[in-house]
């Protein structure tokens, strides 16, 4: 099936800012409390600010770098994926959740069977409520079962841990985690990856950078015989190489290019869920629990948050920290939007072998 049969109009040719075929022009996007540009006449931006909620921005970087050739990812009607296998891999129990789970929960829903990977194992990264016994090997623990539950939240078939030391891939060996990528892109016949983006160097979290670049490398090597051959001559695995990478900017100051932009509004309960499963972060877990009784020792209650704790978490989610995918989502009439740089197979790009050997048919000659 083509591209444009299903993801709605593209913005080919150039972007017409505003409304729902595109975004607002630059001087539309900026708001009140951003600095007017000083660009000189006649000079086009390059990188378009992004609008944020007025509660943070939790899920869109600064900056985007719009394609020319951007689209509107819909939903499908009933399983188009169905057979296919998607591998959402991030570095934190948090990571696919913010940025990217209402498109994983969307992939899945339409007939992917999802897995989900983590690199590290949490042991040191930002938690709800340290107590005074808290311990890094608690945080382990609580973190695998945060991404147990992120899965569940997803729909994902299983969900793997790495166990790498938080924070600190970078002084593990590239070719060693991108090794059991391989591995594992074989053995569940990988077709779609979800990540973060490889192609964007402004990240500062270097967990982020060394997971992209590994799960990049994989991808490809995946489908090459001469890597890794113990796996067909043992294992009796089939070289995969994965087609379809769906990678999600996180950098707050990059200039992250965007060619797809996915509607996940009949999904943002899914991801609202996936967000409220992780509960040793503070930006979402039970953090409208503890709102909630914070209030209630003042005497006083926030209706939003409802009668009970789950109501608690699930709507201080909903309304804080979604509130940033709901402005995106905006600028393309959409409820709510995840922005991608997306890499696969495309319907308008010629098949280079097919090319020549057309070329070499209509040419040759006898000798």
């Amino acid at each position: 099936m083509r591209r444009r049969r299903f993801f709605g109009a593209s913005a080919a040719g150039g972007l017409t800012l505003g409304g729902a075929g595109g975004l607002a022009s630059p001087s539309a996007m900026q708001t009140a409390k951003e600095r007017p540009s000083a660009l000189p006449p006649g000079v086009t931006p390059s990188a378009y600010t992004v609008p944020h909620s007025e509660y943070g921005a939790a899920t869109t970087p600064d900056y985007f770098v719009y394609a020319n050739d951007l689209v509107i990812e819909r939903n499908r009607p009933g399983k188009p994926h169905k057979g296919k296998v998607l591998a959402a891999v991030q570095a934190h129990s948090d990571d696919i959740p913010i940025f990217c789970g209402g498109t994983v929960a969307k992939l899945i829903d339409e007939g992917y069977t999802g897995y989900l990977i983590r690199l590290s194992n949490d042991e040191s990264g930002p938690v709800g409520n340290r107590g005074p016994n808290w311990t890094l090997g608690h945080g382990v623990l609580l973190s695998q079962k945060d991404n147990d539950a992120v899965a569940e939240a997803l729909g994902c078939k299983k969900a793997f841990s790495l166990g790498y030391q938080n924070h600190r891939l970078d002084e593990d060996a590239l070719i060693e985690i991108r090794g059991r990528l391989i591995f594992l892109f074989r053995l569940l016949q990988v077709d779609t990856v979800v990540c973060y983006d490889p192609y964007n160097d402004y990240e500062e979290n270097p967990d982020h950078t060394v997971m992209s670049h590994a799960v990049q490398g994989a991808c490809w090597m995946a489908s090459e015989e001469r890597d890794y051959p113990e796996h067909f001559k043992l294992l009796g695995f089939e070289p995969k190489g994965v087609r379809e990478k769906y990678y999600v900017a996180r950098a707050a100051h990059g200039h992250n290019t965007i060619n797809r932009v996915v509607d996940i509004s009949s999904y943002i309960d899914a991801k609202v869920r996936s967000n409220v499963a992780y509960k040793d972060k503070g930006s979402a877990g039970d953090a409208g629990l503890r709102l909630r009784r914070a209030l209630a020792k003042q005497g006083k209650k926030l209706p939003l948050l409802g009668d009970d704790d789950d109501s608690a978490n699930f709507n201080y989610v909903k309304h804080f920290m979604m509130d940033d995918n709901r402005v995106f989502g905006a600028q393309f009439g959409l409820e709510y939007a995840e922005a991608f740089h997306y890499l696969g197979p495309s319907d308008s790009r010629p098949n280079p072998r097919e090319s020549r050997q057309k070329y070499i048919d209509a040419h040759a000659v006898p000798l």
